[in-house]
Formats: C-alpha cells, sequence, structure tokens
C-alpha cells in the first residue's frame, strides 16, 4: 500500500472515530448562569477538508439544538449564533424544579458547502446548591453589549468584577443574562455601531449598597420621569466598558416577596389518548329542505322591492305633485327637441354689417351703409345686434309661453318694448 492510501485510510479512520463522539456531560448549578459555547472547531474533523489547506474553519456550520425527542428546546435554554462562522451558545438560568433531571440536548451541526451533517448529545445534570436563591437580585440594562458579546468569559467576568466593587458582597453570581430584544425591544439601525442591549441579573448575599440605592432617590426619579440621565456616584466604574441604563435598574429583595401560589393542572406526558377507531358519521342522514332559506334570502328583497315601486308609482302618477313635475317634464323636453330640429336646418349668416338693418318701430328696411367696405361700418353694427336681441328675446318668452302658459298679449308687449 503506498503512501497516498496509508494516508486516506488514516483520514477515514480519523472520521469513524470523530463521528462517534461520547456524550458531553456538563454539570450547572441551578440558580446560577449556565454557558455552553458550540466551537466550530470541535466539528471540523466531522467534513471533509477544506479544499484550500489551512481554510479548513471557514467552513459556514450552523447548528440547531433541540431536547431529545423534542423539536425545541427547554424553557429555560436559549441558542444564539450570529452568523455561520462563528461559535453558537447556549445559555439559560435552571430552577431547582430541573435539579436531578438529566437534559439531554441534541447538537446538530449543518456544513453549508457540503451540505452534510454532524451530530452529539450534551447531557446536562443540574445540581443543586445551599446558595440558591440569593436573596438580593439586580437587573442591569447595558445599552452597549449585544448578548454573545455579554456571554464571553473574560466580558461576564470583568462585569461582576465592577458590580462587586459598588456592592461588596461575600457571594456574587450572575443569574440570568436577556437579550433586549427578548424584552421588547427594537432592532438597532446599522449605524454607528448601535448595539441591542442586554439585562444582565445578578444575586448577592447582603443588601443593595448606597450606590445602588441612590436611583430610587426622588431627584433620580424625577430625572428618569423627565427622560434624563440620573446622577449615580458609582457609575464611573462601569462607563469605562459597560454604558448602563440606571432608569432601568430592578432591585428586589425576595426575602419580602409575598409568593403567588397558581394551581395548575397537573401537567400529563403529551400523548393523547387512545380512543379507539374513527366512525365516520352515518350515510342515512336526513336531507334538508332549503325552501325556507331560498324565501327569506330572495323572495323578502323582491317583495320590498315591490312596495317601495308600488309607493314611487302612486306619489308620482297619481298625485297632483306627480302629475305636475310629469307634464313639466314633458313640455320642456318637447321644446328641447324643437328648438334643436330648428338648429339643424339653419344656415351660416353673413356678416352683420353687410345685412339689412331692419327697424322694429317703423318697419322700414335701411340697406347696409358702405356696401363694398362692411369693415368701416360701425352703427348698423349696433342696430343689427339689437335686433337679433330682440329676436332672441322673443323665442325665450315663446319657450316660456310653452312651459309655463304666459298669455299671448304679454309675450308681444314684451318683445315690442325692449
Amino acid at each position: 500500500m503506498d503512501s497516498m492510501g496509508v494516508f486516506v485510510w488514516l483520514i477515514l479512520v480519523i472520521t469513524i472515530i470523530s463521528r462517534s463522539h461520547a456524550d458531553r456531560n456538563v454539570y450547572p448549578s441551578a440558580g446560577v448562569l449556565f454557558v455552553h459555547v458550540l466551537e466550530r472547531e470541535y466539528f471540523k474533523g466531522e467534513f471533509p477538508p477544506y479544499p484550500k489547506p489551512g481554510d479548513t474553519s471557514n467552513d459556514p456550520i450552523t447548528f440547531n439544538t433541540n431536547l431529545k425527542g423534542y423539536p425545541d428546546r427547554p424553557g429555560w435554554l436559549r441558542y444564539i449564533q450570529r452568523t455561520p462562522h462563528s461559535d453558537g451558545v447556549l445559555y439559560g438560568s435552571p430552577t431547582a424544579e430541573h435539579v436531578g433531571k438529566p437534559t439531554i440536548i441534541e447538537i446538530t451541526a449543518y456544513n453549508r458547502r457540503t451540505f452534510e451533517t454532524a451530530r452529539h448529545n450534551l447531557v446536562i445534570n443540574i445540581m443543586g446548591t445551599e446558595e440558591f436563591p440569593l436573596p438580593y437580585q439586580a437587573e442591569f440594562y447595558i445599552k452597549n453589549m449585544n448578548v454573545e458579546e455579554m456571554l464571553a468569559s473574560e466580558v461576564l467576568g470583568d462585569f461582576l468584577g465592577a458590580v462587586k466593587n459598588v456592592w461588596q458582597p461575600e457571594r456574587l453570581n450572575a443569574i440570568n443574562i436577556t437579550s433586549a430584544l427578548d424584552r421588547g425591544g427594537r432592532v438597532p439601525l446599522p449605524i454607528n455601531n448601535l448595539k441591542e442591549g442586554v439585562y444582565v441579573m445578578v444575586g448577592a448575599d447582603v443588601p443593595f449598597s448606597s450606590c445602588l440605592r441612590e436611583v430610587e432617590t426622588p431627584q433620580n426619579q424625577l430625572r428618569c420621569s423627565q427622560e434624563m440621565e440620573p446622577v449615580i456616584t458609582c457609575d464611573k466604574k462601569f462607563r469605562m466598558q459597560f454604558h448602563i441604563d440606571w432608569c432601568k435598574i430592578s432591585l428586589v429583595d425576595i426575602t419580602k416577596v409575598v409568593p403567588v401560589h397558581n394551581s395548575r393542572p397537573d401537567p400529563g406526558t403529551g400523548v393523547l389518548p387512545d380512543i379507539g377507531e374513527y366512525n365516520p358519521p352515518s350515510e342515512s342522514l336526513k336531507s334538508r329542505d332549503y325552501f325556507a332559506d331560498f324565501l327569506v334570502t330572495l323572495a323578502v328583497p323582491c317583495a320590498v322591492a315591490l312596495v317601495l315601486f308600488v309607493i314611487l308609482g302612486y306619489s308620482m302618477c297619481c298625485r297632483r305633485e306627480g302629475v305636475i313635475q310629469l307634464v313639466h317634464h314633458s313640455s320642456i323636453q318637447k321644446s328641447t327637441k324643437e328648438l334643436r330640429s330648428m338648429s339643424k336646418h339653419r344656415e351660416i349668416s353673413w356678416p352683420l354689417s353687410t345685412l339689412p338693418v331692419f327697424n322694429p318701430v317703423s318697419g322700414e328696411v335701411v340697406p347696409p351703409i358702405h356696401p363694398d367696405s362692411y369693415e368701416s361700418t360701425s352703427m348698423p353694427l349696433m342696430q343689427t345686434q339689437t335686433w337679433h336681441y330682440a329676436t332672441v328675446k322673443f323665442a325665450a318668452l315663446m319657450f316660456l309661453e310653452m312651459v309655463n302658459g304666459i298669455p299671448e298679449e304679454r309675450k308681444v308687449a314684451e318683445a315690442l318694448n325692449l
């Protein structure tokens, strides 16, 4: 067997061994923040090597995590992975209810380049502790951090060190970390390197220090109501690395909190009981009569429309006001038709200055002045306009007489008194 064959055989053996990873066991404590990093380097041996030597870590790998036998994770466990080229992080805070119950998390890694998968189990054995729960709990809102940045061990250690300097407890633990987006926060704009923000809850065994109590003073409460930053003496110990919104700090003494017990039904197994075979409905079903539905849907609206039509016809045809309106409408329509028929047969008139002038008083017909050059005449034009105005007015009076019944004598008098 040549060297190339030995090399391929070794790669195959290593791959088989790497795919048979044993379950990883972790032992977090109840009431204390649990963080587990899903390292991409841990899964790089599960997939074929990258074509370019030394670029194995450049494979885009994403992770899927779920409770074994279920499609999702437990309620206390969260997962975040910002990009396929970054590590994933499992984090959360188990409670005393989960003590002594091993939680098996199935972790499936997807290689987006080769479309291959690798899987192994993470067994979480939650341990009980006498320190849980710590009686004094404070929750800080840090504006300049994302959740995956805060979960880094060195960053979280620096924050706990700063809290310990201003609180001076004997025991101090991080209880939980929550992204501001999970609390209803808005996604920041991709400018100025803005962060989403993160809530960090810590617990201690001694009462809150005077520095942390400063936010409860009336002056700082007034400044918070006016959307102004409160004056906190110990803020400078955080400001170098952590920008804390002191108006959103929450201080809780669980020894003074009255527990509320809600009666909840005992949870079941999540499997529906066996109720036997499916029994379809019988085929001997009675036929339904839809005649009544037809009457209600169609006949009733038609009857209402018929009644309205009868009322309208009676008011228009049988009452005096309706008859008058119909007569007026008919006379106006007839007069309009006559005027339109007369306008169709009229001829194009010559310029007014070239027509003979008619005197309406004496009845004398005067020839036009300057018949060869009618553009220089002015007087015949004015007289002709007066005659045309009289003609138009006479036609209007005739129209009114047809509509309203004006006497003939009044019509002639108004036509002559122009």
